[in-house]
């Protein structure tokens, strides 16, 4: 990173009513002095000033606007600010902009590098940077919810408390590495091996969470599975209330799988169209349903549909051994059936739809939502959203199943240093001075 000072526009390029154009570095302030009337002298910081925005060569004017100054370290990046809240016109965006790229020393913002540059100068780290990207791509309000609540620091809290309790026992070995003479009290190695335990164990239940936290941000993976003309494909054309896929009576119309993405109360859902579940000799068909079962086994719930009026569940027998224990059945066309035939359907933990007839599709719903929102939660409202986060855990956690003091005091502290490395290339913070201090805040070494 150079230390030019950038620019870019902060929202979507195009035709809008007001547009807002961000400058980020030590020259930043030039921009007021050169590109408006107002005096720097009496600038004043987060004060919104109404002005003439000129060419920084011809001095035309090229619009009239808000610009508001935030001094450096007090801003988003830790560097001085300036906005420049102008009309969403494309030619007043271009024009300014053009003017900004004839300032010395100034150069457009590279992909993300305003919050680079706020994570280089401390004002974010890495979880609460790729929390904020994670709010800008939200699509939903529970996906708003996590964003928001990652954003604020809700991970890097967490992260940082472990390897805070990890630094503190890696500063007692590196004391007693210092000093050999001295043996180390039972007392001092029981508490840290508590401290060990009590981390592998909190961790671990961090990670079973499984993949919960990346499904909040790519989408709930629901697949529909069944056989021929069960009426999936009409199943997916009530959910989304539109003609998506085509419905036929022709059984094995649907040969692919077919992806829709929804909102359901929040959360973000993917239901999947998949091929007709049977017996065929066609090649292509054939294909679907390999990939049926393969979407079958990636998924987080499957919706075992079939036809009432001629089927029962145990027609999803093998299915239920792909599916483990995410299989829900569905019984369609329940317009043809008797009171009594429903009633046993029930009983038999099946949920009652008619997809011609849109009936059963609310209450399906609200179990989808019901069900995600009850196994994929954590106890601490905070799940692991990204790959890289769940990589360096186990990392950790492999680390500290290795610590004990039985072997060279040397390669305990190290296992000890593996595993706060690895908490801190999830947040960013890998120093080696925040060691040194806790050593020194803790012992009078040297004394």
């Amino acid at each position: 990173m150079d230390n030019k000072t950038i620019y870019a526009l902060s929202t979507v390029y195009g035709k809008s009513g007001v547009a807002v154009i961000r400058v980020s570095g030590s020259r930043a302030k030039e921009v007021i002095e050169r590109m408006t009337d107002i005096k720097t002298v009496y600038l004043k910081p987060r004060y919104v000033y109404f002005t003439r925005i000129k060419d920084i060569v011809s001095q035309e004017t090229l619009d009239r606007a808000i610009v508001i100054y935030f001094k450096g370290p007090q801003s988003f990046s830790g560097e001085d600010i300036v906005e420049i809240q102008c009309h969403g016109s494309r030619a007043v965006l271009s024009s300014v902009i053009r003017s900004l790229s004839k300032m010395e020393d100034f150069r457009l913002a590279e992909p993300g590098e305003f919050s680079r540059r706020a994570f280089y100068n401390k004002k974010m780290d890495l979880t609460e940077a790729e929390g904020l990207a994670d709010l800008i791509d939200a699509e939903t309000s529970e996906q708003q919810k996590y964003a928001i609540r990652q954003m604020e620091g809700g991970l890097k809290d967490l992260y940082e408390g472990w390897r805070e309790d990890l630094l503190k026992v890696y500063a007692y070995m590196e004391a007693y590495i210092d000093f050999p003479e001295e043996e180390i009290p039972e007392s001092i190695k029981e508490s840290n091996l508590n401290t060990v335990f009590k981390l592998i164990k909190v961790i671990d239940e961090h990670l079973s969470n499984s993949k919960h936290g990346e499904r909040l941000r790519e989408g709930f993976r629901v697949v529909i599975a069944g056989p021929a003309n069960a009426g999936k494909s009409s199943l997916i054309n009530a959910i989304v209330k539109r003609n998506a896929v085509i419905v036929s009576d022709i059984a094995g119309t649907t040969r692919d799988a077919i992806d829709i993405n929804l909102d359901i109360k929040g959360y973000p859902v993917i239901f999947t169209d998949t091929a007709g579940i049977r017996s065929s000799e066609d090649a292509i068909e054939k294909q679907g349903i390999e990939i049926a079962f393969d979407k079958i086994r990636e998924a987080d719930l499957v919706l075992g549909l079939f036809d009432a009026s001629s089927d029962k569940p145990d027609i999803f027998n093998e299915i239920k051994k792909e599916s483990k224990n995410k299989l829900i059945y569905i019984a369609n066309k329940s317009d043809k059936l008797t009171f009594e035939q429903c009633s046993e359907l029930k009983n038999e933990g099946c949920l009652l739809i008619s997809a011609k007839y849109n009936q059963g599709i609310e209450e399906l719903m609200d179990y989808i939502a019901e069900y995600i929102g009850k196994n994929f939660t954590s106890g601490s409202n905070l799940l692991i959203t990204r790959q890289r986060y769940r990589e360096a855990l186990e990392e950790c956690v492999a680390n500290l199943r290795r610590f004990n003091f039985d072997k060279e005091i040397e390669l305990a502290a190290e296992d000890i240093r593996l595993a706060s490395r690895a908490l801190g290339k999830i947040t960013g913070r890998i120093e080696v001075d925040e060691i040194l201090d806790k050593i020194f805040g803790s012992f009078c070494i040297g004394k």
